[in-house]
């Protein structure tokens, strides 16, 4: 499997993801549209550019789903159950269209499950960082890893 097993992961390790992604502005307009997001600090260029920011911001859902994403091959790939849920996510600076995200991955804690002997509970957190190394988005979640087979 290419993902990491409950038992190849341990508390305080770091994992750098290499893969980086540049957002696009159709990204950000197919992704606000389809989740019925019509909110013009998304998809409107004119509105945004009398704005605080100049220009539409990337919707954060969005940039949230990149980051998960981002760490799927070297993480969860084939060793996931489930997640479990997202305790706490937070957009301390806006990304925009043009903007590479790139991601780091903290274990903060583990357990072993109480109801599946094969699995075990795995709390994450990721630092999404944009092209010059600001934290763009921080993201905690729990997710259900399966043990390596005996």
């Amino acid at each position: 499997m290419a993902g990491k097993y409950y038992d190849d992961l341990t508390v305080g390790q770091r994992i750098r993801h290499e893969v980086g992604r540049t957002l696009a502005d159709y990204d950000n307009i197919l992704f606000s549209t389809l989740t019925m997001n019509p909110s013009p600090l998304h998809i409107n260029a004119d509105y945004m550019s009398r704005s605080e920011y100049g220009k539409p911001l990337i919707n954060g859902i969005f940039t949230l789903g990149v980051v998960v994403g981002i760490t799927v091959q070297d993480l969860t790939a084939g060793t996931i159950i489930a997640n479990l849920g997202y305790e706490q996510v937070r957009h301390p600076k806006p990304m925009f269209a043009g903007d590479t995200l790139y991601v780091e991955t903290e274990v903060l804690e583990k357990r072993e499950s109480q109801s599946r002997p094969d699995a075990g509970v795995v709390k994450l957190k990721h630092f999404g960082r944009n092209q010059d190394g600001e934290i763009c988005i921080e993201a905690t979640r729990s997710v259900l890893f399966l043990k390596r087979p005996q």
